[in-house]
């Protein structure tokens, strides 16, 4: 995604206060989690209208992942979420989670989705309580996405059941047709910047 400026030719010099903030997710760990806040922060108070998220991602760890859809439901403005070549298990799961009508697929990106896991090794009951909570985290996380989509609350966990969960591979055309994409291009954020002149 690029940034445009149409600056007024009036204007001789321009310095913005605040640039514009846009988002970039390549990974999903605790110190991406917590630059995603940061930025989730500063874009409130920057006078923007939409905070765009760009997504190119193999994915990485759940709990970063709900760390970033807890900012993305506290923004008083809307965000825009926005697939440059990938989206694969916790990008795509972030991906549905930009406003209505604001959910971008480049037209030649992949979306991947599959069962969540919390990531916990260990002794066999270690393993059974990771699998307790990788399923608690399914249920969780798939219905919210169902939700996004416009979808009933059990359409993504029995599209992965009843592919075995197996990895579930998606192009931006059946993004779309699900409800995932909104639309299948990579969109330019314009900073307008003008003089108007009126009589007071």
């Amino acid at each position: 995604m690029n940034i445009i400026r149409d600056v007024s030719g009036l204007l001789e010099k321009v310095e913005l206060r605040y640039e514009p903030v846009v988002i970039r997710v390549n990974k999903f760990d605790e110190e991406t989690a917590v630059k995603f806040s940061s930025l989730m922060s500063a874009a409130q108070s920057t006078g923007q209208n939409i905070v765009p998220v760009v997504i190119d991602s193999y994915g990485g760890q759940v709990y970063s992942l709900m760390s970033m859809i807890a900012n993305i439901k506290a923004s008083k403005i809307p965000v825009a979420t926005i697939v440059e070549g990938k989206a694969m298990s916790c990008g795509a799961l972030l991906f549905s989670f930009g406003a209505s009508g604001y959910r971008f697929m480049d037209k030649h990106a992949t979306v991947m989705i599959h069962d969540v896991s919390s990531g916990a090794r260990g002794k066999i009951e270690e393993i059974k309580a990771d699998a307790k909570e990788g399923d608690r985290l399914n249920q969780t996380l798939y219905r919210e996405m169902a939700a996004n989509c416009g979808k009933e609350p059990e359409f993504f966990l029995n599209q992965i059941h009843d592919r075995s969960h197996a990895d579930w591979y998606l192009d931006a055309e059946e993004c779309q047709s699900i409800g995932l994409a909104n639309h299948l291009w990579v969109p330019n954020l314009k900073v307008k910047i003008g003089v108007t002149y009126s009589f007071e």
